[in-house]
């Protein structure tokens, strides 16, 4: 089996908060429980919504809390070169494709067939610009879409267990570069976990929706599924996730243990001691006595 690596990937949208603590808590100490690589990569390939020093206030806070990479931090922003190649690939091989549809276009075209169907703020792509219906038909490309072939997607979750989607009938095929010309999330982090030798990622539970899309693009691209981590979500007052969106506080780790603490007690742990690194030793304990041997059973084979 690889050897263990596992990375954390903010967003330099702001600082840290809460939430974004537990992530990267969760990350590190497994790792460090199966005596792996820890990475952190700052996914700042979203350009437009990326904050001035952000990638700095965030490391910072992760130096605070004792939270250091084994490498020095990878830029999505420099690897713009590598996402491309991946693109023309899938494109040179039929699996990709131009787009000329507007949000408002696909709208209109839902509402046309009478099947309205909207999924987080976004609806199922119909499949409009695909070459066996025409293709662009005379509109400006405005993105590339991945085809996305009927069948669900099996993978099981450490923390969730089983899981499935049928990614072609709930989500369509999906953008890999937007209008914008910024290469799509999903894209960027399929390319970036498998150019870095990624076995497991543990991120908050909000992103588990986006792990059929990721594994339908690793196969198409011919690279191996790590294991997932989906941990539980911090959420404020009225029980919505607390996010910068929705008004999250930047993290404080002038009080390190503080925050520690406040992490460890969302991720069920129960850690006390006087320094960061004593604290570290104890949660890391603690979390290999939950989760190491799961993790390191046989991988994953998602049908």
């Amino acid at each position: 089996m690889p050897r263990y690596v596992g990375r954390f990937a903010p967003s330099p949208t702001g600082a840290l908060h809460a939430g974004s603590l537990v992530a990267a808590l969760a990350s590190w100490l497994d790792a460090r429980a199966h005596g792996g690589r820890w990475l952190v990569r700052i996914e700042d390939v979203d350009a437009p919504r990326c904050v001035p020093g952000a990638d700095r206030l965030i490391l910072r806070q992760l130096a605070d809390c004792g939270l250091l990479p084994d490498e020095p931090p990878l830029y999505q922003s420099t690897r713009g070169a590598l996402y491309q190649q991946a693109l023309d690939d899938l494109a040179s091989r039929g699996l990709a494709y131009p787009c000329g549809c507007s949000r408002k276009a696909i709208e209109s075209e839902w509402q046309r067939l009478g099947r309205v169907k909207p999924r987080h703020g976004e609806l199922v792509y119909p499949g409009t610009c695909r070459p066996e219906r025409g293709g662009l038909q005379g509109r400006a490309a405005r993105a590339w879409r991945l085809r996305v072939e009927p069948g669900v997607v099996h993978w099981n979750d450490r923390r969730l267990g089983p899981q499935s989607q049928d990614v072609a009938a709930e989500v369509g095929d999906f953008v890999l570069r937007r209008a914008d010309g910024c290469y799509a999330y999903q894209l960027a982090v399929v390319v970036d976990d498998g150019a870095q030798g990624v076995t497991h990622i543990v991120r908050g539970e909000d992103l588990a929706d986006n792990t059929a899309r990721q594994i339908v693009l690793q196969r198409q691209l011919g690279l191996p599924t790590p294991q997932y981590l989906h941990t539980p979500l911090v959420r404020d007052a009225h029980g919505e996730k607390l996010s910068k969106q929705t008004g999250a506080q930047p993290l404080d780790t002038g009080n390190a243990l503080a925050a520690l603490a406040a992490a460890a007690a969302v991720l069920e742990l129960d850690v006390s001691a006087p320094t960061v690194g004593d604290w570290l030793a104890q949660a890391t304990q603690q979390w290999a006595a939950r989760w190491a041997r799961p993790a390191m059973a046989a991988s994953d084979s998602p049908a």
